[in-house]
């Protein structure tokens, strides 16, 4: 399984429930700072904490939801850049795993392209910015 991002399309029926649909458009870009975030927003939706996670889970199977985690202001905090890559077809998945393995990696996209992996890299400066880069560039 990649971690690549790819719109939902007729294979992913049934079509989304009210909850879904609560979840990913009240928490996409309000998602609670909180040591147990699942738990606010079971709260906030009068559902349990785990059918949270179930539904996050299904949502992610399904191609909805490609990662949970924080997106950065880079001019707040540091550097910043969307990088493509040339992979061979048959390396996707893998060269995709590769970069996912970096945490300053927050997007990955497949592109129907001669450059088809499409990533956002964002570091605290420009030194590491580079360093990132060039490290997955030689692997």
């Amino acid at each position: 399984m990649t971690n690549l991002a790819r719109q939902p399309g007729p294979e992913d029926e049934p079509a989304l429930s009210r909850l879904d649909r609560q979840l990913l458009d009240a928490y996409q870009r309000a998602f609670p700072l909180s040591p147990r975030p699942f738990a606010v927003i079971a709260r906030a939706l009068g559902v349990s904490e785990s059918r949270v996670i179930e539904r996050f889970r299904v949502l992610q199977e399904r191609g909805y939801v490609v990662r949970i985690g924080p997106v950065f202001r880079p001019r707040r905090i540091g550097a910043s850049t969307l990088a493509a890559m040339a992979v061979p077809p048959g390396r996707l998945a893998e060269v995709a795993e590769l970069v996912n393995g970096y945490d300053e990696v927050n997007h990955n996209y497949e592109r129907d392209h001669t450059f088809n992996l499409w990533f956002v890299v964002t570091a605290p400066n420009e030194a590491r910015l580079r360093a990132v880069l060039t490290e997955i560039e030689e692997r």
